[in-house]
């Protein structure tokens, strides 16, 4: 699938779980630059950094709002906006004040919002610049 989505020019979206070493293994055996989005991050700084440099995107969703999550709101703190998608993942992870129930795509403006406030910057500027990374991602602009 690696080597499709380069011989294709399709981005790529993975989910990790529990698997990080051998999945950074593998992304690096295949290449070392990629198109895509490593959905749902909940990395450190140090974890941020590998994917950023491999060309990913992070995908950041509804559990940057939780109430305990200061690290990985550090973590977004500290990266640039321009390599972060926003996310849902539903039905699951809603974020606060949904957190527990179903997860609709109509919270993700709780989890721009918590990314505006981290970075100190307008929930304006997170939406426009989200946005456009996706479309960008995703070859949206193309019609």
């Amino acid at each position: 699938q690696l080597e499709l989505s380069r011989k294709l020019d399709l981005p790529i979206i993975v989910h990790n779980r529990e698997a990080t070493r051998d999945l950074l293994s593998i992304l690096r055996e295949v290449s070392s630059s990629y198109r895509g989005a490593m959905h749902c991050f909940l990395g450190d700084r140090a974890l941020a950094d590998e994917f950023l440099e491999l060309g990913f995107h992070l995908g950041i969703g509804g559990s940057i709002t939780f109430e305990k999550n200061d690290a990985l709101r550090e973590v977004v703190k500290q990266l640039p906006l321009d390599k972060i998608l926003l996310e849902t993942d539903c039905p699951y992870l809603a974020p606060v004040p949904y957190r527990g129930k179903r997860n609709e795509p109509r919270y993700v403006r709780y989890v721009a919002d918590t990314i505006a406030e981290v970075k100190r910057i307008s929930v304006g500027v997170v939406a426009e610049t989200t946005t456009e990374n996706a479309a960008t991602l995703f070859n949206l602009w193309q019609g």
